[in-house]
């Protein structure tokens, strides 16, 4: 399994590969929630951090392919998370733990609320997944 570590906080700094920003899918409640606690512990749809041992994250190409495959059946408000990474503790490692040849950004601990730049609106409509990336218009 290819690992490429992108953002490692403490003694090594932050690598100058790292990107700027990864996203993550958000039931609203759940980010809602987080913003009471000052930190967020969902990895993916059903799953906590304690659950996976790292948050799913997904590369701004990826989000609306995986919210259609994962998110079509959800009811409720999903809200896409923009994750500035140099506001990491954390490592962010890019790897495919599938056996897959496409890598996706986990987050290996909790993600503080002040690590995310943005909330971005997100609907399920037709069966796909899409997200407001522009949401001051």
């Amino acid at each position: 399994m290819p690992t490429q570590h992108l953002a490692i906080r403490g003694t090594l700094g932050v690598m100058p590969s790292a990107p700027e920003h990864i996203f993550h899918i958000a039931l609203t409640r759940d980010w809602e929630a987080a913003l009471l606690v000052g930190e967020y512990r969902v990895s993916t749809l059903g799953a906590t951090l304690d659950d996976v041992g790292f948050i799913h994250g997904s590369f701004r190409e990826q989000v609306e392919r995986i919210g259609s495959f994962l998110y079509v059946a959800v009811s409720e408000p999903v809200t896409v998370l923009d994750i500035d990474t140099h506001r990491l503790k954390v490592p962010v490692r890019v790897e495919n733990l599938d056996g897959g040849l496409e890598l996706f950004p986990h987050i290996y601990g909790p993600l503080p609320v002040s690590a995310v730049a943005a909330t971005l609106p997100a609907r399920i409509d037709a069966g796909r997944f899409h997200v407001d990336w522009d949401p001051a218009r």
